[in-house]
């Protein structure tokens, strides 16, 4: 139920009400007032200016004790709830909102490889606004409803969001340094036997970056499907083949010496990432500083 729906007759004091309520619970003035940080004179002067705007006695007071009228009983069974509730919700509110929480969905490997390690700048710029950090690959290619900001994989603009092209994804070709050495260092030596890793997502990527090129690749035996970017990348990390990992995801596994470029030839997809966030969320301080702080750190990436 409504709580407003409760009190729609004569307008009440909610401050008034809350201290009845607390009154109520305690049935004495004077621990009313500890609990409220008030005078037990104020409580009684609130009380009675309740009783005044609603036309009904509410408490019978007994020396120092107050007992609760019929018509009292009802109102506190109601409002109680009713005040708990809004409470509650007021303090949830409180919670996610007050500090500036900013919900930001991104894919898992753009988290785990470029966010993640960059993301104490931002705490450090941004120290009152909290993250809510949802790194799953569910949503694919789609702003997520509970996100405030996404991160994502967009075949295009986005519609109907404002959004900001970071940029494209691009496939190299790559192994680890050990299943290289296992092939004499030359991968292209014999590249139809060559054990390859594909990401079931793009099973057309090989046929494409060999027609561009011009090296043929394994069409049937020694392959591996996996399916998630991360996973491809992983694979071929620990030798289980060739793969075409993404720039510039892949970038700290070429630093770390786990990959080797096998050809300087790339296949730039039609898929970039974007930073999304809804048009009426815009202007928003938290986002326009994640927005901001974003754009500095990954537009253009190489």
């Amino acid at each position: 139920m409504d709580p407003s729906s409760q009190f729609s007759g004569r307008k009440v004091s909610m401050r008034g009400l809350r201290t009845f309520c607390v009154a109520a619970r305690h049935r004495t003035l004077r621990h009313a007032a500890d609990e409220l940080f008030i005078t037990a004179s104020a409580v009684s002067h609130q009380i009675k200016k309740l009783e005044s705007e609603m036309h009904v006695q509410l408490f019978v007071r007994q020396g120092r004790t107050l007992d609760l009228t019929p018509a009292g009983a009802m109102l506190y069974e109601q409002a109680s709830e009713a005040i708990s509730r809004l409470e509650d919700v007021t303090a949830r509110v409180q919670a996610e909102y007050a500090r500036g929480t900013l919900r930001v969905s991104v894919q898992p490997f753009f988290a785990s490889e470029l966010l993640m390690p960059r993301l104490g700048d931002f705490r450090e710029q941004h120290p009152d606004i909290d993250l809510l950090l949802d790194a799953s690959d569910e949503s694919t290619h789609k702003h997520p409803v509970a996100a405030d900001v996404s991160i994502r994989l967009f075949r295009q603009r986005p519609g109907q969001f404002d959004a900001e092209k970071l940029f494209p994804l691009r496939l190299v070709p790559a192994c680890s340094p050990a299943f290289l050495d296992k092939l004499g260092g030359d991968p292209w030596a014999d590249p139809r036997k060559l054990p390859i890793v594909v990401h079931s997502g793009r099973p057309e990527a090989w046929a494409s970056w060999s027609a561009r090129s011009g090296i043929p690749v394994p069409v049937g035996a020694n392959i591996v499907r996996l399916d998630s970017m991360s996973a491809v990348v992983r694979a071929a990390e620990r030798g289980l083949g060739a793969a075409l990992v993404p720039m510039p995801l892949a970038g700290p596994s070429f630093e770390a010496g786990l990959l080797r470029q096998l050809s300087d030839v790339e296949l730039e997809l039609p898929d970039a990432y974007w930073f999304a966030t809804r048009r009426n969320l815009r202007d928003r301080a938290d986002i326009r500083d994640f927005r901001a702080w974003v754009l500095q750190n990954f537009e253009h990436e190489s």
